[in-house]
């Protein structure tokens, strides 16, 4: 079908704004790593019992060992590091903003891309990523509520620094663990192409090929449930992480928005970069902004101003510019 990629990248950025929304309030009332470690082991299942039904094994068939190496390395800095920011900063900045500072991911993605795959980057990226940082100053910059001594309010930031500083990174490592999935799914397309040149099986051949992105996104599970089993046991959150599976109303929430992401969202993102160019994906997935603004403002009160309403428009289009 046309534009599969685009319509499919168009549908991540619905799911990501539901789950960014369904992960702030699971966030605040079970805490970040045991939120992040319910999630991903939740994802695993779903994901395994996708795989299983249509492939017959949970884990990934025929995949060689770049394939696991760079998918696990995708999963360290996407899902371990990426996500562990990402969701520390629902907390302290709200998913609107958080959502906003991710239009970081595709000028890191495009970077990446050109140091790593050696893809192509023009004047236009240069010119994208300054207007995306633009869009992002008039968002998070704005008028302070403390008097100073003239009795004027002051401009500054409108985010606590902390909060700031871990959307950025989580922007950051959603854009370079991109790279690596990319990369990760290539050796994995190449992995089956030499196994079925071997053992030739069109119908098997057929149904491995078309779950590879979900096949991919498994190993990234995979190294993020092993991950995040580690933090949750060295910084001693285990009975915090019982507690959280005792919250009915927060589980299921959680529930959902694990649905739309890590196990919908990531998946259907990877087939999109899969079926279109990175850039274009990339700058349709990072919609999510915009679109999260007017369910954000009914479901949690947030006053959104023009200003932010601006900001989150440029900020697209930015990433927009950088891929033309």
């Amino acid at each position: 079908m046309q534009y599969t990629g685009e319509i499919l990248a168009l549908g991540v950025a619905m799911l990501w704004t539901a789950t960014a929304l369904c992960f702030e309030y699971s966030g605040k009332k079970m805490g970040t790593l045991p939120l992040n470690l319910i999630r991903i082991f939740m994802a695993f299942v779903m994901l395994g019992t996708l795989l299983l039904c249509t492939t017959g094994s949970i884990l990934p068939l025929y995949a060689g060992g770049q394939t696991w190496l760079w998918l696990s390395v995708s999963g360290l800095i996407g899902f371990v590091i990426g996500d562990y920011f990402l969701f520390y900063s629902y907390i302290l900045i709200g998913s609107r903003f958080t959502q906003l500072l991710m239009t970081l991911a595709p000028p890191a993605s495009a970077i990446g891309g050109a140091l790593i795959l050696g893809e192509s980057m023009g004047l236009n990226a240069i010119a994208g990523m300054i207007i995306t940082i633009t869009g992002i100053i008039l968002s998070i910059v704005g008028k302070k509520d403390k008097i100073d001594d003239k009795n004027q309010r002051s401009y500054g930031l409108k985010l606590p620094t902390k909060g700031l500083l871990l959307a950025i990174g989580a922007g950051l490592c959603q854009g370079i663990g991109i790279v690596f999935s990319k990369l990760g799914l290539n050796y994995y397309s190449s992995d089956l192409t030499s196994h079925f040149s071997v053992f030739p099986d069109s119908n098997h051949e057929k149904i491995i090929t078309d779950m590879i992105p979900f096949a991919s996104s498994q190993i990234r599970l995979i190294t993020g449930l092993v991950g995040f089993a580690i933090l949750v046991l060295f910084t001693g959150k285990t009975k915090q992480l019982f507690a959280a599976l005792k919250m009915k109303k927060a589980m299921g929430i959680a529930t959902i928005g694990t649905l739309f992401g890590p196990f919908l969202g990531v998946s259907f993102s990877l087939m999109a970069i899969q079926y279109t160019a990175t850039g274009i994906a990339s700058t349709l997935m990072a919609l999510t902004p915009i679109i999260i603004m007017l369910p954000a403002h009914y479901i949690f009160k947030q006053k959104i101003t023009y200003l932010e309403i601006a900001g989150a428009f440029i900020s697209v289009i930015g990433v927009m510019l950088f891929f033309i």
